[in-house]
């Protein structure tokens, strides 16, 4: 298990941990890959609802916040996740963002009180067992009609090579290190990723690979 997955208090170490998550999501891929998804499914219009499953410290939703303010598309977004602590950081930090709204839910029972247009989960489903995460992406096909993107790390060689150097270098802190290179462990190679996916019923849906060292699975209504 993850330092950052464990039940535990506010701390400093906690907001360093999630500091430095937003950091490599923002310089390495994350948000570039979402924004791929943004550009192409989000319309200015009417008013968009989006669910954002195992948020963390909702960085991916201020940037879509941010995206779509910047193009005239009015969005609400239900954040859900099931760490406390995290969640009250989040909360924090997003306070110029009154279009976020935290929930605090397990996801793989999670019921959202209206329908969702969008639902997207960020860089989870390694912190998932392969049957847990079949049965996530299963339930989430349940939760909206819309479109939908899993978006993750890929486990390559020269990715555990990539972060066990970051994390030596740069991102030294002992929870971000220790973090970090148990999520290049566990995360789902190519291949196992789109069996994720197949087991969970999805026929007819997009799977390619992202700078740098991320990949996504997605379905469109």
């Amino acid at each position: 298990m993850e330092m950052m997955d464990r039940s535990q208090e506010v701390s400093e170490e906690l907001r360093t941990d999630l500091e430095n998550l937003e950091k490599l999501n923002r310089y390495f891929g994350s948000h570039l890959l979402v924004g791929c998804f943004l550009r192409r499914w989000l319309r200015p219009g009417k008013l968009i609802r989006l669910l954002d499953l195992c948020t963390g410290f909702g960085d991916i939703p201020r940037f879509i916040v941010d995206w779509c303010r910047q193009n005239g598309i009015p969005i609400e977004i239900t954040a859900v996740d099931l760490q406390h602590a995290t969640l009250e950081l989040a909360k924090e930090r997003s306070g110029p963002y009154p279009e976020i709204t935290y929930v605090a839910g397990n996801v793989l029972d999670f019921e959202p009180t209206f329908p969702v247009d969008f639902a997207f989960c960020s860089l989870a489903l390694h912190h998932f067992s392969a049957q847990d995460a079949v049965r996530l992406i299963r339930r989430t096909g349940l939760l909206t009609r819309g479109n939908i993107l899993f978006s993750d790390l890929e486990r390559t060689d020269l990715g555990t090579i990539g972060i066990y150097a970051l994390t030596a270098l740069v991102f030294r802190e002992p929870m971000t290190r220790f973090d970090g290179r148990l999520s290049i462990r566990r995360a789902f190679s190519f291949r196992e990723m789109r069996r994720l996916a197949q087991a969970a019923g999805w026929s007819e849906f997009g799977h390619r690979r992202f700078l740098i060292c991320r990949q996504a699975i997605w379905r469109e209504a």
